[in-house]
């Protein structure tokens, strides 16, 4: 089943551990089980990419909820982040790590670099590369699959206990518990060390 619009119509901290288990389908045939996600929140947030407002690299987060939002970072890789919230708000959750389920040959041929699976989309732009996302998909409706991409539900419950902490890779509102994650699993970017 599809993700309706109105599931993105919220606040990212809220769509984004409910986005945990669903799936992020390409019409050509890759599947992968979202297993980690940050949430981003415009102006109420230091670190996020609308936090100042709109800009020609940022614009898709301020338009309608249930599109994708694709930004270059690093000067090497692809973010894939669904939109949230209202028109206007510049808000989203990032997709962090995926567990693939379908198509892994072809994640294999877009990350030749991986040397397991569970490292084919174990970080943001791991993901979007395993996806073959980039700048061409921004904007694409994840709702109407415009563009062959959507994020749908095999009914599999979110975690009813994920892991929660601190997002990673920023240097402000470090504080935020904004990061979500399934417990224990092994295709997230990053694991708690164990005492």
């Amino acid at each position: 089943m599809v993700l309706p619009r109105d599931f993105y119509r919220r606040h990212p901290a809220l769509v984004a551990p409910e986005l945990l288990n669903k799936l992020l389908v390409r019409a050509d045939g890759r599947a992968a089980r979202i297993v980690e996600v940050e949430a981003y929140a415009g102006h109420e947030d230091p670190a996020a990419h609308s936090f100042r407002g709109p800009t020609a690299r940022n614009a898709t987060m301020f338009g309608p909820p249930g599109h994708l939002y694709v930004y270059f970072t690093y000067g090497m890789h692809w973010g894939s982040n669904a939109v949230c919230g209202e028109v206007g708000e510049g808000v989203g959750v990032l997709l962090r790590a995926a567990e693939p389920v379908l198509g892994i040959e072809s994640m294999r041929a877009a990350r030749p670099a991986a040397r397991r699976d569970t490292d084919l989309a174990s970080g943001p732009g791991k993901l979007s590369q395993a996806f073959g996302i980039t700048r061409e998909l921004d904007g694409a409706d994840l709702v109407l699959g415009d563009r062959g991409i959507r994020i749908v539900s095999d009914g599999t419950p979110p975690p009813a206990d994920p892991v929660v902490g601190p997002r990673i890779g920023i240097s402000k509102a470090t504080d935020f518990p904004w990061r979500w994650h399934v417990p224990d699993h092994p295709h997230v970017s990053v694991r708690p060390r164990r005492p």
